[in-house]
């Protein structure tokens, strides 16, 4: 029998082969695809989700699932409060997620008393992936926002950014400063650096983090990390995950 038939032999458990029609929930929701492709339409936005991507949603989030072929997918419900940074955040790949679900169905859970550690695992992760390691005010300007919007999305220099924005580079470095503490620079360091660290602390290698977070290079990860937390870089390459968590207590840079 092929998966998707056999799908169907426990039938509470078969939106997990087929997917799913529109439809919310009252708590937080993951979506995770375990293989093949997942087809996600989230707050009326369509995604396609790869093998072991997620998708973190919100509660009373409209979304439907279709899993085309032989994919399968869970949805485990969150705890109220373990919600996304924003209604629909998409996670992609991460590591940890995929251990502790696989670990999940090869442990097969079935009452709440053996869930909760499962689902308090996973949260966790989610925890941890979603904190901001360096805090960042997002400017209130409506020009300078719409440019660090850009800047964490991607490459660019102030003057490209602003010249979108029929800006100049100066009024809105100036603006960075005044709303956010930081020139445009470091602050767009940081939020670069915060998408490495998110990856890193769900499990990811240095080299796909430093991809993930717009850097060429592991090396050039490390010496911005190393830059902004004054750690050596040894350490971080050692084990950055363990080195930023031993420096968790302590103030940040100014």
């Amino acid at each position: 029998m092929t998966p998707a038939a056999l799908g169907a032999v426990v039938p509470e458990n078969s939106i997990r082969f087929l997917g799913h029609d529109t439809h919310v929930h009252d708590e937080p929701h993951l979506v995770h695809v375990v293989t093949g492709t997942g087809e996600l339409v989230a707050d009326g936005h369509a995604m396609t989700l790869r093998t072991h991507e997620s998708v973190w949603l919100a509660p009373r989030v409209p979304h439907a699932l279709r899993l085309p072929g032989d994919s399968m997918a869970l949805g485990p419900l969150l705890s109220p409060g373990v919600e996304p940074p924003s209604r629909v955040h998409r996670l992609g790949v991460v590591p940890a997620v995929t251990s502790l679900l696989t670990a999940t169905m090869c442990a097969a859970p079935t009452t709440p008393e053996q869930v909760a550690p499962f689902r308090a695992a996973l949260e966790a992760v989610l925890r941890g992936v979603a904190r901001d390691y360096f805090p960042l005010t997002m400017p209130a300007h409506p020009v300078a926002r719409a440019v660090a919007a850009d800047a964490r999305r991607g490459s660019g220099t102030l003057d490209e950014l602003a010249d979108r924005r029929r800006a100049s580079a100066r009024h809105v470095q100036r603006l960075f400063v005044e709303e956010t503490g930081l020139a445009f620079g470091r602050w767009r360091t940081r939020a670069h650096l915060n998408v490495a660290i998110a990856r890193l602390r769900g499990g990811s290698h240095l080299d796909a983090a430093a991809h993930a977070a717009g850097y060429a290079s592991r090396a050039g990860l490390l010496r911005a990390l190393s830059r902004e937390t004054g750690l050596p870089v040894a350490d971080l390459a050692h084990d950055p995950v363990a080195a930023l968590a031993a420096r968790d207590a302590e103030p940040c840079p100014a």
